[in-house]
């Protein structure tokens, strides 16, 4: 067991001697122009990017639940309600719950991020034509501006997501048919949309010089603008943890041991390291799989390999990113499935090393109703992935309770004033489409 009383002889240590990071600076961050934050806010929040109008990107990133949306495993179309209280819609039930956490979006637009999703799919490869490898490969469009802008191309692309299922809208119809890209594909179609609204028209040329000069909007314009609002609106780097990084003001004392522990014995900054306080590194931790799993539409397996689905390496099976821990304390539920919803019990089963996966119940998660014909959620595929999942899981130390208090209370130190007001914008009024804003 780790000693708390060993830590307080340290405490009064400069924070950079107790190998904390650097504060983060405007050097860290892409600048854009206030008119492309606004316009991004405005599409951010706008259902018109789905493809029945009925789903914006707030649905499943809302400031109220720490841009994620509060439950395990979210639900897009087919869902109605925001939050914790969504359920599946009777007239219009999903064909299954969104396969993995809804990530938050602290931080995402800051230039140390530099892979995206829980399993990497899209990351920063400057040997590709885009600067980026995605799964669209070779197809993939130029003129994303940034690794965040790219990312934000698959959830209008995904059936239980944004897109609908195939036979509900044009949209929906593109992505069954394959047709992503180009003139003729789903983000054109999009695109089409956006630009059939004056208002939004209007303030894409005023943004964009070449939408000035006659080109058409494309999607990579939208996904642009997104991209600009979510790391103006979403930056968090003014919690008292950075007050303390800065040398403006100490942490609390029991903030302080939690960080000699973070930091320290409890080896927690080997993967949460550097000012986002992530490793952008994959690591198989043992946290319970639970819901449908990555898969392709023909799969009914309950299993989710994490990175190794990406690479194809055994050595990564079950190994998923490391997250950020900004505001963590907003962002339950944790783990990539979101098996548990609160951060204690989730420190004590993390640090087990998947040793509690055996007393893992699926009450600890929080997950919207969703009636189907066969049972969609059970805690592995019947037993075989525990004993998998615990090999593969890093050995952590053991935590008393009297260190999971200290850690909390670091964790807690890393709660931004700005974060838990909902960003720095709020939510708009109105959206260019008319459409509802949710709130």
């Amino acid at each position: 067991m780790l000693k708390l009383a060993a830590l307080l002889s340290f405490l009064a240590l400069p924070a950079l001697a107790q190998n904390w990071p650097a504060p983060l600076t405007d050097a860290d961050f892409p600048e854009h122009s206030p008119e492309e934050v606004r316009l991004g806010q405005q599409l951010f929040w706008d259902a018109e990017l789905s493809g029945n109008r009925n789903i914006s990107c707030a649905t499943c990133h809302h400031p109220r639940f720490g841009t994620s949306d509060g439950l395990s495993l979210g639900m897009g179309e087919g869902g109605i309600g925001l939050g914790p209280e969504r359920r599946a819609d009777p007239g219009d039930l999903p064909e299954q719950r969104i396969p993995r956490n809804a990530p938050a979006l602290w931080n995402v637009g800051a230039k140390g991020f530099t892979v995206m999703f829980h399993d990497g799919r899209i990351e920063v490869d400057p040997s590709r034509p885009t600067g980026f490898r995605t799964p669209l490969e070779d197809d993939m469009a130029a003129g994303f501006a940034s690794l965040l802008s790219a990312q934000t191309m698959f959830p209008v692309l995904s059936p239980d997501e944004m897109a609908g299922h195939y036979q509900e809208n044009e949209i929906s119809r593109l992505v069954r048919q394959g047709r992503l890209t180009g003139e003729d594909g789903a983000w054109a179609a999009i695109s089409a949309r956006i630009a059939a609204l004056p208002e939004y028209q209007v303030q894409f040329e005023a943004v964009y010089p070449e939408i000035a000069a006659g080109r058409p909007i494309a999607f990579t314009d939208i996904s642009n603008a997104i991209a600009a609002y979510m790391t103006f609106d979403f930056r968090s780097d003014s919690a008292p943890f950075d007050a303390a990084l800065r040398g403006e003001e100490d942490l609390p004392p029991e903030a302080q041991a939690g960080a000699k522990l973070f930091y320290g014995e409890a080896g927690c900054s080997a993967c949460h390291a550097g000012p986002l306080l992530t490793d952008m590194k994959f690591h198989a931790m043992g946290d319970p799989q639970i819901g449908p799993g990555k898969a392709e539409r023909f799969e009914s397996h309950q299993r989710d390999i994490g990175r190794q689905r990406v690479t194809g390496r055994v050595e990564d099976a079950f190994a998923f990113r490391t997250p950020s821990l900004r505001n963590v304390t907003l962002t339950a539920p944790y783990g990539h499935a979101g098996g548990v919803r609160d951060l204690r019990t989730y420190l004590a089963m993390h640090a087990s090393g998947g040793a509690a996966l055996a007393q893992y119940d699926i009450r600890a998660a929080v997950l919207a109703p969703l009636d189907l014909s066969k049972p969609d959620l059970k805690p592995d595929a019947g037993g075989a992935d525990f004993a998998a999942i615990q090999a593969a899981a890093r050995s952590l130390p053991a935590l008393e309770d009297r260190e999971l208090d200290a850690l909390l209370a670091f964790l807690a130190a890393l709660e931004d004033p700005i974060a838990r007001a909902g960003g720095r914008m709020g939510i708009p009024d109105t959206v260019p489409s008319g459409l509802p804003v949710e709130r």
